[in-house]
């Protein structure tokens, strides 16, 4: 462990998505010394290189397993938030969907050197496209991203109901156009997950000027003079000083950064001063802006032996073992779309499908096998915030979505499950899709409503609590304060139409190239 008289030139905070991508890519430069710094453990456990393994990780010691404070427009109910505390963060956790959300949520940000033409370059730049180097993808990136290695016969009819419907089909969501329904990529590599840790990270490791800690609780940003100097931080009963002497960089993700900043004194004054922390920098942003996509599950059970359920048999884990196919290679949702079902020009809904039956996020014991699909609101107008509960840096943050505080985000979730309930209905589906396990009484505006607020829970999601603009610069600097940074889905102004970890990485990317200072050059060549 680092002691006090240990110097970084860079000191990265989470190892996430965000940190991986940083503390990966800074130490390519070995006259650099970076350390990134993890609460969570190594990410050795064998149930995160297996695609359908992520659900077995919630409410573990790789979980930050948080929840909401009382949601007023979901029936006061406190909404489960996984999160990753591990090597890798929720890349590890996730359902590997690869998309990037639409360019005009990119051009939307009106925010220079944003705009989807400046990040694409990045996003070809981390890929390594088992499809091939085309106009939209690129290969030879550390990121492992392939079609899915399982499609069950639900997803299958799925897609093929979608279609039957008179939805378009779509092959590529990240190609020339997002709308449309089909079988999502996934960040993975020869049958296993790539998480961030896996893509950036374990290359990195035996390079002399990396140090990675793990199970090391960053408790503050260490400011001296107005420049962040390092971090305060614990490890087990021992406290450390961990000093930088060039950036701190946060990447702890869209609850913790804002928890960062305040426990660091960096925040809404008036909040800070009444937890009883002093003031470095007002900033009454910070936690502020906090958007998800809130997504609802409809569940159906059915009788025939083809769901996820069957990768517990012992038939499916020798499979996987030998060849890395069949059930257990699943990501779960392995299948989805994009919709719009309003008057705006680009998708506000997307679903997502899993052959197996799940409840408030979780594996449901539905008594065999299911089927569930869920719409998701993609551009979400409601906003919630992250707060301190106290100055203790290991009390959890206060969370606060304010899911469906705008009635037009309820309106858009009602048009999406009647989508759903549409597709459902179409006969490719009609096997899988046998009893409604759990779903609205009817498809009255009335019913769906109240079923959405029931049962809306996160798409994991969270985004947008330090936003470029507000809490930080566009070059991702913390306004008010000098060497420190953010770097991870907190800094999205408005979140993104898609599932966001491939966003972060692109993000990340640039970050890179903007502590480098080589950004111009870069942009301009993938231009």
């Amino acid at each position: 462990m680092p002691d006090g008289d240990t110097t970084y030139d860079y000191v990265v905070v989470g190892a996430g998505s965000g940190g991986c991508v940083v503390a990966g890519r800074l130490s390519e430069d070995p006259d650099v010394r970076v350390c990134l710094v993890e609460a969570g453990p190594p990410d050795n456990d064998v149930r995160m290189r297996v695609p359908s393994g992520a659900a077995m990780l919630q409410q573990t010691e790789y979980d930050w397993d948080y929840d909401t404070a009382e949601e007023p427009f979901c029936g006061g109910r406190r909404i489960y938030l996984p999160r990753g505390k591990v090597l890798g963060g929720t890349s590890v956790l996730n359902g590997m969907v690869y998309t990037r959300g639409n360019p005009a949520d990119y051009d939307g940000w009106a925010i220079t050197g944003w705009t989807y033409r400046d990040l694409l370059p990045y996003f070809k730049r981390a890929e390594d496209n088992s499809r091939g180097e085309d106009d939209h993808h690129g290969v030879g990136g550390p990121l492992g991203v392939t079609d899915s290695w399982y499609r069950s016969p639900a997803t299958s009819a799925f897609v093929q109901a979608a279609t039957d419907a008179g939805f378009p089909a779509n092959r590529d969501f990240c190609g020339p156009a997002q709308e449309g329904f089909g079988f999502y990529q996934i960040t993975g590599r020869n049958g296993e997950r790539c998480s961030a840790a896996t893509a950036y990270l374990h290359p990195a490791l035996a390079r002399p000027n990396l140090t990675v800690e793990t199970g090391v609780l960053v408790e503050r940003v260490l400011f001296e003079g107005g420049r962040a100097a390092g971090v305060v931080a614990r490890r087990g009963g021992e406290r450390v000083t961990i000093r930088a002497a060039r950036e701190v960089i946060l990447a702890a993700g869209a609850y913790n950064s804002p928890q960062l900043l305040m426990l660091s004194g960096v925040g809404p004054a008036d909040h800070l001063r009444a937890t009883g922390i002093p003031v470095v920098a007002d900033l009454p942003m910070v936690g502020q802006n906090l958007q998800d996509h809130p997504q609802c599950w409809l569940v159906f059970t059915h009788e025939l032996p083809v769901s996820l359920a069957i990768g517990a048999e012992p038939r499916h884990a020798r499979q996987y073992e030998r060849d890395r196919t069949g059930p257990l290679a699943s990501n779960g949702p392995e299948a989805g779309g994009f919709v719009r079902t309003g008057g705006d020009p680009y998708p506000d809904v997307q679903f997502h499908a899993v052959a197996a039956g799940l409840a408030g996020n979780r594996p449901a014991d539905v008594g065999g096998h299911a089927f569930s699909m869920a719409p998701c609101v993609l551009a979400p107008r409601s906003r919630g915030s992250v707060g301190l509960v106290s100055a203790d840096p290991a009390m959890k943050p206060h969370i606060r979505h304010n899911y469906f505080a705008d009635e037009a985000d309820l309106d858009t979730m009602v048009a999406g499950l009647r989508i759903g309930l549409q597709i459902t209905r179409q006969s490719a589906l009609a096997p899988f899709t046998q009893t409604r396990w759990q779903g609205p009484a009817s498809d009255s505006d009335a019913d769906l409503r109240a079923y959405a607020r029931r049962n809306t829970h996160t798409l994991f999601h969270p985004a947008g609590t330090c936003a470029i603009g507000e809490v930080v610069d566009g070059d991702l600097r913390v306004r008010g304060v000098e060497g420190l940074r953010v770097v991870d889905t907190s800094v999205m102004p408005a979140i993104v139409r898609g599932n966001p970890n491939a966003p972060i990485i692109a993000i990340a990317e640039r970050a890179v190239d903007l502590i480098r200072g080589n950004v111009p050059a870069l942009a301009a060549a993938g231009a």
